[in-house]
């Protein structure tokens, strides 16, 4: 009976251990971290747990080669997507999933798991699996003592999902499609006789990074000027769109015209901006 009493206890234990990753009162020895980064009209949150080196063999010892794992520690990790994206170009519907990996020396399994808020990897189900696809590893020169997940090179319809601990580094790709909402809003915003400083700046510069109609946006930048004489970012992204279709007097002229606005203004970083396209223009 005794002995039974033992193992209940200590089953018990390690349940509690299970349901809760930090005691009230004392630090996490691997904090939590949550992320949000904008992609297109909507978020993606990673939450995850966040473990250090401490001098041991990461990958292919402390997390094993093949074995399904957190990525992490504690909880397993949870991404959210407040929209419908793609992950290296498969089909993911908004949601909330766990985020598990099977790492290995030549290339990492990336799992999203529709079974949420599961301590570790020991209640993971294939069955529950939306998604399965692998990646490559990279190794990196600069050791990452603390495991970390982030963002990088994010843009208006993409980003880089980051896994990065010791000498490792997992790259997945990210990717929304909204260009037809963003355009239509655009669109209809633009109908107004008169639009505000910001709708007419984030408008253009949609147009301008997306490599979007020049003309419908030249546009839209007489109507800006017109709305704000004082702001030389107009005058640069006509100098940049006049460039752009092969006009290199007209986009002279307009970076002039910016270039005078912006000293006027004491706008030292569109001076440089302007000054940059003229030289362009100028061919120098």
């Amino acid at each position: 009976m005794k002995t039974k009493h033992v193992l209940t206890m200590l089953l018990l234990a390690v349940a509690g251990h299970h349901t809760q990753a930090q005691v009230p009162g004392l630090p996490n020895p691997s904090p939590t971290q949550t992320i949000d980064q904008e992609i297109g009209l909507g978020h993606a949150l990673v939450t995850y747990s966040r473990p250090n080196v401490k001098d041991r063999k990461i990958f292919g010892g402390l997390v094993p080669f093949g074995t399904v794992w957190r990525t992490g520690a504690n909880t397993a990790t949870e991404i959210t997507f407040s929209e419908d994206v793609k992950l290296e170009g498969h089909n993911v519907s908004a949601g909330t999933y766990s985020l598990f990996t099977i790492p290995d020396k030549d290339q990492w399994t990336i799992i999203l798991n529709k079974a949420v808020k599961e301590w570790g990897a020991y209640s993971y189900k294939p069955e529950n699996d939306l998604l399965r696809f692998t990646v490559k590893p990279a190794h990196i020169n600069d050791k990452h003592e603390t495991f970390a997940i982030q963002f990088a090179n994010s843009t208006t319809s993409s980003a880089d999902l980051q896994i990065v601990w010791d000498y490792t580094a997992v790259t997945v790709r990210v990717t929304v499609d909204d260009d037809a909402k963003i355009t239509a809003t655009i669109e209809e915003l633009m109908k107004a006789e008169h639009n505000s400083n910001l709708v007419y700046f984030n408008a253009i510069q949609y147009y301008y990074n997306n490599n979007k109609d020049a003309d419908k946006a030249l546009g839209w930048i007489k109507k800006a000027k017109a709305d704000v004489p004082a702001n030389p970012a107009f005058p640069l992204f006509e100098s940049r769109f006049l460039l752009r279709k092969g006009d290199k007097a007209g986009a002279v002229a307009a970076a002039e015209a910016g270039i005078k606005v912006a000293k006027e203004r004491q706008f030292d970083e569109y001076i440089k901006l302007l000054s940059e396209v003229l030289a362009q223009a100028k061919g120098k």
